[in-house]
């Protein structure tokens, strides 16, 4: 009797071939929005109004280097205490807003295209560099559809160090070379690349230019797809 990888070999699909690799903030669901609502509030208390065009360099990194970001910006200081406080009242902001989270929030072409993956056995992983990564999956019910879950708390290097992504394709047991990364960020797309692998991105294409493809979202792309990629 053929094993089930043969099976699905002779089918044209290769189980081993291809593992994606996927952000949370904008691919999977938009909190992006309610990170910026939660630093324009801090912000304010700096009498600095933070932009929307200036959020976008927040976009992929992590919190603390987003608060860096964001003081450079407003030309504001703060003590290693302040600075500390800061970063727990913007997540407490930001965690009033993923509360009231359901599943209506998944973004378009998502669920289907997390089963189109479980359907044809090819691995998948969150990689996201937000330590609420995994409160965020379980509002949304999609926790457990996950291989794997790489967050902010399993790193030490935010994007665009490559460090997420590659542990992400070492806990899938997958090379690198085999690995499609789904970003809407800059910073995740330089990540990806700079781990080796193929990105796509999710997004406008005069801002993620970088990525190998870009596309509107999930509906956009097919099993098909991820294959020739690597191939």
């Amino acid at each position: 009797m053929l094993s089930k990888n043969k099976i699905l070999l002779s089918k044209g699909i290769n189980t081993k071939m291809v593992a994606c690799l996927f952000d949370l903030d904008g691919v999977i669901v938009d909190t992006a929005k309610y990170h910026f609502l939660a630093w324009k509030r801090l912000a304010k208390e700096w009498n600095f109004e933070l932009t929307e065009e200036q959020n976008e360099h927040l976009k992929g990194v992590s919190r603390t280097e987003s608060l860096e970001i964001i003081l450079k910006l407003a030309n504001h200081h703060l003590s290693k205490e302040a600075f500390e406080k800061a970063l727990q009242d913007k997540n407490e902001c930001f965690l009033e807003f993923v509360n009231q989270m359901n599943e209506s929030e998944i973004l378009e072409g998502v669920a289907d295209f997390l089963q189109q993956l479980k359907q044809h056995h090819i691995t998948f992983s969150l990689a996201s560099s937000s330590k609420n990564a995994r409160n965020i999956l379980q509002k949304i019910g999609l926790l457990e559809k996950f291989d794997a879950i790489i967050d902010g708390n399993d790193i030490i290097n935010g994007k665009p160090h490559p460090e997420i992504f590659e542990k992400a394709a070492k806990t899938l047991n997958m090379n690198i070379k085999n690995c499609i990364v789904f970003e809407d960020a800059v910073a995740g797309i330089q990540a990806g690349k700079s781990a080796g692998m193929k990105v796509i991105g999710i997004g406008e294409k005069h801002i993620l230019h970088e990525a190998d493809i870009v596309i509107k979202n999930l509906t956009e792309i097919s099993i098909e797809d991820l294959k020739k990629m690597i191939a």
